[in-house]
């Protein structure tokens, strides 16, 4: 199982440093990157951003900001997904004003400590399972 989840965090990885596959091969394993992104999104941030991503889920009429609509992230109209900032936010390592004091887990931590600590292996499942839950958020942009 640890062997499993360090090899697709190595997959994920690749996809994002752009290693060459044969296309057929990428799409494949690109579908598979955000099929696991869509089960993160529904396991850890459908309850206040939505089912659908748009800011309504279940949560959000208790919390004091509305959470955002995560199908328009991009800055601009035809402005580029900004990856990395989306990236931090969800692992914590940026502040998210709407979550005020910190409502907002900090899925890195958590992920950690699901995988079992701070350890390589631990890091490496966290970073794979923000990774795909940044492509597919990446994947339902507007």
């Amino acid at each position: 199982m640890l062997s499993s989840a360090i090899k697709a965090a190595g997959m994920i990885l690749g996809l994002v440093w752009g290693l060459s596959l044969p296309s057929a091969m990428a799409r494949a394993q690109e579908s598979e990157v955000i099929a696991g992104g869509e089960i993160e999104y529904h396991n850890a941030c459908a309850v206040c951003h939505g089912a659908d991503a748009r800011g309504n889920g279940i949560m959000s009429r208790y919390l004091t900001v509305k959470p955002t609509n995560l199908r328009q992230l991009r800055v601009i109209p035809g402005g580029s997904f900004p990856f990395w900032e989306v990236y931090r936010k969800i692992d914590g390592q940026s502040e998210i004003r709407g979550h005020g004091t910190r409502d907002m887990p900090i899925w890195g931590d958590r992920f950690r400590a699901q995988a079992g600590g701070d350890g390589k292996s631990a890091q490496s499942q966290a970073a794979g399972r923000i990774l795909s839950l940044v492509f597919y958020l990446q994947y339902i942009q507007e």
